[in-house]
């Protein structure tokens, strides 16, 4: 069994916490690399249903390690609830779960500045308002606070305050010495801190170190990405996206581990499109079929609740992805919300100004005015959900999954045809499945 990371080929809410969920129980490790509470991950058993944010998907496997990388933001106040949550369902995270130290914290002004730029529509990405961005950036401006700071209590105010002081001014950003007003309030807030840091500090360590040892004794990681690689802070439809790598090259940094240590990539595609918030969709639908999709595919946030704009699969975007991460194969979900289309189309190509484009454009105002190519596959009006072999599958099924392996060029080794488990289909022949034994 090799070390594999699992990527969203799309704009996120591929169906990853699934697949994890399926795959974790043949791995010692399961370890997020990137993200925060804004990702939500669903998961279910039987009637049950779990919504993760900061926690791998890999928990509800019971003999399963997960680790929380330091690439990773953590909202220390989230994360014990869902803590507090996952033990009310009888999942228990002590000596499971481990947070890297140098994760970074997202602080309450971070929610607040978020929230107000959002409203302000000045600058409006279509974020969670989970303050991840924010935290990010205070990272990047070397300002923020780092989980291991929480267990420093004389030092911690002062970086609090240099923390708040980079997100105070009308622009949003500017930067304030650590002797700032914002002194008393940062004393306040690490009073409050202090709750959380307790609760949390069992779970708190060298994580890279863990990771390395743990690979050294011969344990199976699965590398678990959040988002998808179309929101990439650096190789994604910028400026929406998010901001961390949620590319398969996040995994060696937001973890610490060497590049040598993965060995496979599987990709998570939907079998059509779907994104949050702002920025380019050139096959978003929003008439009877873009209601069609959403309806029949829950197209509803996991965190935010918000209706996910929706369309047809885009072939370009994903092939783009797919050699992006370098992947070695795919998991394709939601095939069964197709089961009632007369007719479905896949976008090979796009059109921008007469001339067609065969890859995904760097520049956001191309592709914003980036017009669809579409290819027609018919349609099989059949329930897939009681399939459990890829020969099960109505034959116009089969085709449309071999359309899309042609166009992105990857195959598409799992196909899944429901929210369960056992809704998931493994094609016998296909690396994948060599990966799980055979």
């Amino acid at each position: 069994m090799p070390n594999i990371v699992v990527i969203g080929g799309q704009w996120g809410d591929e169906g990853k916490g699934k697949v994890v969920d399926l795959l974790a129980p043949r791995f010692d490790i399961v370890a997020r690399f990137s993200g925060g509470p804004n990702a939500g991950h669903t998961v279910r058993r039987g009637d049950r249903k779990y919504a993760l944010r900061h926690i791998p998907s890999g928990i509800l496997a019971p003999n399963v390690t997960c680790v929380i990388g330091n690439g990773a933001v953590i909202d220390p106040g989230s994360l014990r609830d869902e803590i507090a949550s996952l033990a009310g369902a009888g999942v228990s995270v002590e000596g499971r779960l481990w947070i890297s130290q140098r994760a970074h914290v997202i602080l309450p002004a971070y929610i607040e500045w978020e929230t107000k730029r959002e409203e302000s529509g000045v600058w409006k990405i279509g974020t969670t308002r989970r303050g991840v961005g924010p935290a990010y950036a205070g990272k990047i401006a070397r300002t923020g606070i780092q989980m291991v700071e929480l267990y420093d209590p004389e030092r911690l105010p002062g970086r609090i305050a240099t923390a708040l002081g980079l997100f105070n001014g009308s622009s949003g950003l500017s930067v304030a010495a650590q002797g700032s007003p914002h002194r008393d309030a940062a004393g306040d807030l690490a009073a409050a801190f202090a709750a959380h840091a307790g609760a949390l500090e069992p779970f708190v360590t060298d994580t890279s170190r863990l990771l390395a040892e743990r690979i050294a004794s011969g344990a199976r990681v699965l590398f678990e990405g959040a988002q998808g690689a179309m929101l990439d802070i650096d190789h994604g439809s910028y400026p929406f996206v998010t901001s961390s790598n949620s590319t398969a090259g996040g995994a060696c940094t937001g973890l610490g581990i060497s590049p040598t240590s993965i060995e496979g990539v599987l990709g998570v595609f939907k079998a059509y499109s779907t994104r949050v918030g702002e920025g380019p969709f050139p096959t978003e639908q929003k008439g009877e079929a873009g209601d069609k999709l959403r309806e029949r595919g829950h197209e509803y946030g996991t965190v935010t609740g918000r209706p996910r704009r929706c369309g047809w699969f885009d072939a370009v975007a994903t092939r783009y992805t797919a050699r992006l991460n370098g992947m070695d194969c795919a998991a394709l979900t939601l095939l069964d919300v197709l089961d009632a289309f007369d007719e479905i189309s896949v976008c090979t190509a796009y059109r921008y100004r007469g001339s067609s484009i065969s890859e995904y454009p760097a520049e956001p105002w191309v592709a914003s005015a980036c017009e669809p190519v579409y290819k027609q596959v018919k349609g099989w009006r059949r329930d897939t959900t009681g399939c459990r072999s890829f020969d099960e599958l109505p034959v116009e099924a089969r085709d449309y999954i071999r359309t899309i392996e042609d166009l992105v060029e990857c195959d598409m080794d799992m196909v899944s045809v429901g929210p369960t488990p056992e809704c998931s289909i493994v094609r016998e022949v296909s690396k994948l499945s060599a990966w799980l034994g055979g």
